[in-house]
């Protein structure tokens, strides 16, 4: 299986998603600058967090029209994996691969601590080596990562089992404690907690560590059904 890392202008855990794939997985993994106009060569492609382009304007919001994004859309299409983390759960929402927006933190304070997650969608190819209803310990590190959409929205959202975690304790405002959700089809997820911070107890959590297992075990099944086809 191979990896894509993005890496726009001011990320700054491109590195931290790269050494989680390489050594949780052993897989092969490459930085892709924003710039890039093919990741066909690529399984899976994670959107890393921090502040592309400085955040200005708003977060995501100049990322969703580099030239890799219009790959990043067409690799979404054609089933690949997407994982956007933080301020790439941001990029992904600005870029509409995701419905719903992030806005700035309720207490309008940046917030850098472990949290506690739910589970609640263990059906993704992210999250399939969770149980349902598992909580995990995940850190978070933003200052707009309060998930809205309209009523309508979350109602889609409930309906077709899009929304993946939800906080224990909601550090943001977010509504209904959404912390991630996936598009309709499953391969695509946007969270704002850091899963590749959290790969190995030395950095005070492993519960991260399953989201990597789970897109490797998932990949292999679908290549595996694919050959016997």
């Amino acid at each position: 299986m191979k990896f894509a890392v993005l890496v726009f202008p001011g990320s700054n855990c491109d590195i931290d998603c790269f050494k989680a794939v390489e050594d949780t997985l052993g897989e092969s993994v490459e930085y892709v600058w924003h710039t890039a106009t093919d990741l066909s060569a690529y399984d899976c492609i994670l959107v890393p967090g921090g502040f592309s382009y400085g955040d200005y304007l708003r977060c995501g919001a100049i990322s969703q029209f580099a030239p890799v994004m219009t790959e990043v859309a067409k690799a979404a299409e054609q089933g690949k994996y997407v994982l956007g983390i933080c301020n790439g759960f941001q990029i992904l929402t600005e870029a509409r691969l995701l419905p719903g927006a992030l806005l700035r933190n309720e207490s309008m304070k940046f917030r850098c601590h472990d949290t506690l997650l739910t589970v609640v969608n263990n059906q993704t190819p992210f999250t399939r080596d969770y149980a349902d209803g598992e909580e995990i310990t995940i850190p978070i590190a933003h200052g707009e990562g309060n998930y809205y959409c309209d009523d309508a929205t979350l109602k889609q959202l409930k309906d077709n089992n899009q929304i993946v975690f939800q906080y224990g304790h909601n550090p943001n405002g977010s509504l209904h404690d959404i912390a991630g959700i996936c598009n309709e089809r499953g391969n695509v997820v946007g969270m704002m907690p850091h899963p590749e911070r959290a790969v190995d107890e030395l950095l005070g959590s492993a519960d991260g560590k399953k989201m990597f297992t789970s897109i490797l075990k998932a990949w292999r099944d679908q290549h595996d059904a694919a050959n016997i086809r």
